[in-house]
């Protein structure tokens, strides 16, 4: 029952022909989305990576909805974009799973089995020590990484205390607009200006 399969694995860049990793990548998932049909399978790895992260996460985010959507292509899209892990909650289409994976000190050990829901967390440093990256380099990305995570969390709960600020503005700003309106600049003197501007202050405050 499938006409086709369309994958858009792997990283590798065209130099002879003067086309980066990030153009191939383009040029294969379009492609896919001009090509696949609701009948095709479609296999789609890490789409966006060869960009800045904003940029390739718009383009994973708009290509997984049009493959989920308009194309209704069946489509493992494989992403490290946890943003997209949102996505079944505005198309009912979409499925998050994941693979599972068990950490055993510092190393880790992937059971290869698929579970339902996103992956509560990324394996990167484990993965790059399998691979053999020197000891203190880890430790030095460990250290980095809790920096980067402490600010992160730093800038969202400032993030929300402005929003509860602004929040609360509205009543404190509705009595100075309803002054506003009371006001007429062309027929108020300098000094009726000077104290409707005072009065202004002091119910903004």
């Amino acid at each position: 029952p499938v006409d086709r399969i369309f994958s858009r694995i792997g990283a590798s860049d065209d130099l002879a022909g003067g086309r980066s990793t990030f153009m191939v990548e383009m040029e294969e998932t379009a492609n896919i989305l001009h090509n696949a049909t609701e009948n095709s399978l479609v296999l789609m790895d890490e789409i966006g990576r060869g960009t800045s992260t904003f940029d390739g996460l718009s383009l994973a985010w708009a290509c997984a909805v049009e493959l989920a959507t308009r194309i209704r292509a069946f489509t493992l899209f494989a992403t490290h974009y946890f943003e997209l892990t949102t996505l079944p909650e505005e198309y009912p289409g979409i499925a998050n799973v994941h693979l599972d994976a068990v950490e055993h000190g510092e190393s880790i050990v992937f059971l290869h089995a698929v579970r339902e829901g996103p992956a509560n967390q990324s394996y990167g440093l484990q993965v790059a020590a399998l691979a053999g990256v020197p000891r203190p380099i880890i430790k030095r990305a460990a250290q980095r990484l809790r920096e980067l995570e402490l600010s992160a969390q730093r800038h969202t709960d400032q993030h929300a205390s402005q929003l509860s600020l602004f929040a609360a503005e509205p009543e404190l700003i509705s009595p100075v607009l309803e002054a506003l309106e009371q006001l007429n600049p062309d027929e108020l003197t300098p000094r009726e200006a000077l104290d409707a501007l005072y009065r202004l202050k002091s119910l903004s405050e």
